[in-house]
């Protein structure tokens, strides 16, 4: 699903600052990845590299074998749609939207039609146990709610691949634990997932992991 080559992201202003350093990777379908390293290691640049929120300086990308390096902003922003989920640290949902609307947004930019959008965001907050809180908004939710809804939000158009960015980094232990078992079983399901964490622990039970150190990839050993 994944194809990196020889892929650097240098920063030129003035001083060069290369945060990723010739990364070579394969990721297959159906894999679960951990992406681990401590803060500024490049680890949040490849994912958003490899999410086609951001263009590499330097190698190629391939996407489920095609070429996307040099996508235009709009194909990029259509496959990124279609096919690709982003759940955040820190959630991204809109305050004055409902859980259901806050769910709906990427069909509604889409433009898929308002009964199936709300059809498929039900759909989707049910499946991470929210369908009693459809028509709350965000600060009435705790922590794990809202990650719970970045789920779902991040489900509802379907995707294959689901990237998760720190997950688990503003929620308490063992709302963190509820959200790492959803994401397993998300997994099960099929789903190709691409973690990135600074946590050991949760480094310690992925089924894969990737180490990254000053822009530098490597496959890593359990911490």
């Amino acid at each position: 699903m994944i194809h990196i080559e020889g892929v650097s992201k240098i920063y030129r202003n003035g001083d060069d600052l290369t945060v990723l350093d010739d990364v070579h990777v394969r990721i297959e379908a159906g894999e679960y990845v951990g992406i681990f390293g401590p803060s500024g290691s490049g680890k949040s640049t490849l994912l958003h590299i490899i999410g086609l929120l951001d263009r590499p300086t330097l190698g190629r990308y391939f996407f489920r074998g095609r070429d996307v390096t040099t996508l235009s902003d709009a194909e990029g922003s259509r496959t990124r749609g279609r096919e690709i989920g982003f759940i955040f640290q820190s959630f991204h949902l809109v305050p004055n939207l409902s859980v259901l609307e806050n769910v709906e947004l990427p069909l509604f930019y889409q433009e898929v039609r308002a009964a199936e959008r709300r059809d498929r965001a039900r759909e989707a907050v049910e499946r991470v146990g929210l369908g009693r809180r459809v028509t709350h908004a965000p600060a009435q939710l705790s922590g794990g709610e809202r990650q719970r809804t970045a789920i779902a939000r991040a489900l509802v158009t379907r995707p294959e691949l689901i990237l998760a960015d720190e997950p688990t980094g503003n929620l308490d232990s063992k709302t963190g634990q509820d959200i790492l078992a959803l994401l397993d079983g998300l997994h099960q399901e099929g789903k190709t997932i691409v973690m990135i964490t600074h946590d050991v622990e949760i480094a310690r039970r992925l089924p894969r992991l990737l180490r990254i150190h000053d822009g530098r990839l490597t496959e890593g050993d359990r911490p």
